[in-house]
């Protein structure tokens, strides 16, 4: 495949505006990248600052309330009901031969 002139003249101005445009779409996909990771930063920083105030707040409400005996019978209900539920029954679940 030989090239005559015309030809060149048309060929490579083409395969520099090719070039062009495939830096450009590279530079493109990087800027694209370099901003994702930017909010990806900021919105695990945001998630991390929002559970470790939310923490605080749930100590702070559970140790100093008026009301502790009733949030501690509560807490004694809910772990018995815990247990209840972990309780293991005596033979479902078990294997029981009959047969002998």
């Amino acid at each position: 495949m030989s090239l005559k002139g015309v030809e060149l003249q048309i060929a490579i101005p083409k395969t520099f505006e090719a070039g062009k445009m495939v830096d450009q779409a590279q530079q493109q996909v990087l800027a694209q990248q370099a901003h994702a990771n930017e909010a990806l930063k900021k919105e695990v920083e945001r998630k991390q600052k929002i559970v470790n105030t939310s923490e605080g707040m749930d100590e702070i409400s559970e140790d100093e309330d008026a009301g502790g005996e009733y949030l501690t019978g509560i807490h004694k209900k809910k772990k018995k009901d815990q247990q209840e539920k972990q309780a293991q029954h005596p033979f479902k679940g078990n294997f029981v031969d009959f047969s002998g």
